[in-house]
């Protein structure tokens, strides 16, 4: 379905109990990504909650109208609650989603009941880490021409962010489908003007550190033993700073516990929100 959303056409889902609970989820790499990752990794929420999904401005499925910034992004988010819900929301956020998830329980505090986070980061501070982290892997075509193209938003084409995307693949996962991937390659919507607009601008500027003890709802954040791209130390930054955290590392994962580890993510998430049931207004 399609809803304009601030001038721009945006894509979402509504899936679950109609009379559930709602989560929004939001997904990560703007211009690579969109909400199909997320419904794959958490539609057996549907029995208990209203589980809504968007693929955000410039992703996807969802027109590209600029601003690619944080806080149109969030602004379309606050927007969506408002029509489709009303009231407060709960949050879940992976990657660059989980930037935007943080922003928006800063920018929007009472539109959010519990917060979620999924291998992301509150700052740019341990980018180097990640960038270190490719450049020794020893993959074929991983430069650091390359990696400041991809993550300097300079890529050139549509198709230059596909092939860049393709080499960092083997980064990801833990254990690694190569036809699993080709195949998922081949399904992404990509978009390298949101891209490029996201790592060269947004992302060097991105510091949130100094705002997350003002979040004061329930957050858990959660982080694969062996992301590469979020590595542990940003979760585990999060999770220091604001009150109300839960840290939960998954030893078997990458960059990606909830599709990874599925069925213990989805449990975890199950009893998360129970033990932080939110009160529903009268």
């Amino acid at each position: 379905m399609f809803m304009n959303v601030n001038d721009n056409e945006l894509y979402y889902e509504v899936h679950g109990n109609p009379e559930g609970e709602v989560i929004f989820f939001i997904h990560g790499a703007p211009g690579l990504g969109d909400c199909r990752s997320d419904i794959k990794a958490f539609s057996a929420l549907g029995d208990t909650y209203k589980l809504v999904f968007m693929d955000m401005r410039g992703s996807g499925r969802s027109e590209g109208r600029p601003p690619f910034t944080h806080e149109q992004w969030t602004a379309d988010i606050e927007a969506v609650r408002r029509e489709l819900v009303g009231g407060p929301i709960t949050i879940l956020g992976g990657s660059y989603g989980g930037f935007l998830t943080l922003e928006y329980a800063i920018r929007y505090p009472d539109s959010v009941t519990r917060v979620l986070l999924r291998d992301t980061a509150a700052s740019s501070d341990f980018d180097y880490l990640s960038i270190d982290r490719a450049l020794e892997s020893g993959i074929e075509g991983i430069t650091e021409e390359n990696m400041t193209r991809l993550f300097g938003g300079e890529v050139h084409s549509d198709e230059d962010l596909k092939e860049l995307f393709t080499l960092i693949q083997p980064l990801y996962t833990v254990e690694y489908d190569e036809e699993a991937v080709r195949q998922r390659l081949d399904q992404i919507y990509y978009r390298h003007e949101t891209h490029n607009f996201a790592f060269r601008y947004n992302k060097p500027a991105f510091n949130l550190v100094d705002q997350l003890a003002g979040i004061n709802v329930p957050m858990l954040v959660t982080v694969g033993r062996h992301d590469w791209v979020t590595p542990v130390i940003c979760s585990e930054t999060i999770a220091s700073c604001v009150p109300n955290a839960e840290l939960v590392i998954f030893e078997n994962s990458g960059h990606s516990p909830q599709l990874e580890e599925n069925e213990r993510y989805v449990e975890l998430v199950r009893r998360f929100l129970h033990k932080h049931r939110a009160v529903q207004p009268l």
